[in-house]
């Protein structure tokens, strides 16, 4: 199910100079769509009512009807988790208390496991899983925060026998992923999908004739090009906050997933290598 209201945001990005008004008046303000037919979106944003149609073609929707339809159901689900967090407003204010605060991060967080649970593409991830089972060598790759995803998943793979790379120097990745054959794996973490390091990992790793993987928010994203499996996460980040915090907690859900099902489908080698690694630091951890 893909999240309406992020590809809204995500409208203004990129829009078509026709449909840029709309965008513009839609993303400020969701809740108008909500409230209006489609002769009052085009007289609100100053566009024709063929505008507003072909904005919602845009965005995957058949015409105004099902955009509008989405977009109710979209705000009602999402009013009914402000309520359960009290609060009545997502956006974090500079003016919000340390209460509200904890509410909104906390809510932004839910919110974005939720969307990851309900359209993740399992087909895509038993491809993923399948391609790591059979490779003879693994990179990973992702700049600033995206990196901390890939070296969390570097630290997982490492512990069950995988010979895994990765490395927040892009010459040094780019220089693994050259020696990379058919059958091996390169995944690349990139939030925006459109992190020029990313995609040239990416790209490097595919003329190799390795299988590339990309994690990363929405779809239609210049990383699908050079991806052949393409895992999204469906983050709303708040204006006020950093990038890197819902869209972290998404990637490392991503990475959380991928690890237990490679663990599961080698699970009498992974369950005796993960006890092995358990025990080797047992002896620096605390006595209970």
């Amino acid at each position: 199910m893909t999240d309406v209201l992020l590809e809204i945001r995500r409208s203004l990005e990129a829009p078509r100079a026709a449909e840029a008004r709309v965008a513009q008046l839609v993303a400020g303000n969701p809740e108008i769509v909500a409230a209006s037919t489609i002769t009052e979106i085009a007289r609100e944003s100053g566009a024709s009512q063929a505008t507003v149609a072909r904005y919602c073609q845009t965005l995957g929707y058949r015409g105004y009807r099902d955009f509008r339809l989405a977009v109710v159901e979209a705000l009602s689900r999402e009013g009914a988790a402000r309520d359960h967090f009290h609060i009545d407003d997502a956006e974090i204010d500079p003016t919000d208390t340390t209460a509200e605060t904890v509410a909104k991060v906390v809510f932004q967080e839910v919110q974005a496991l939720r969307a990851l649970g309900d359209q993740l593409d399992v087909a895509a991830v038993d491809r993923v899983v399948e391609a790591l089972l059979g490779a003879r060598r693994v990179e990973l790759y992702g700049a600033g925060a995206s990196g901390l995803a890939a070296q969390d998943l570097f630290q997982k793979l490492s512990r069950v026998r995988f010979a895994v790379g990765c490395s927040s120097d892009v010459h040094q990745t780019l220089a693994q992923v050259a020696l990379l054959e058919p059958g091996d794996v390169a995944i690349g973490f990139t939030h925006s999908g459109a992190t020029h390091e990313t995609l040239d990992v990416l790209a490097a790793a595919r003329a190799a004739g390795a299988t590339t993987v990309a994690v990363t928010n929405g779809t239609g994203t210049s990383v699908d090009r050079h991806a052949d499996v393409v895992l999204t996460t469906q983050v709303r980040e708040s204006l006020f906050r950093a990038g890197a915090m819902v869209s972290r907690t998404a990637q490392l859900a991503i990475v959380d997933i991928l690890f237990v099902r490679v663990v599961q489908k080698s699970f009498d080698t992974s369950a005796d290598a993960l006890r092995r690694t358990y025990e080797a630091v047992a002896p620096h951890r605390p006595a209970h």
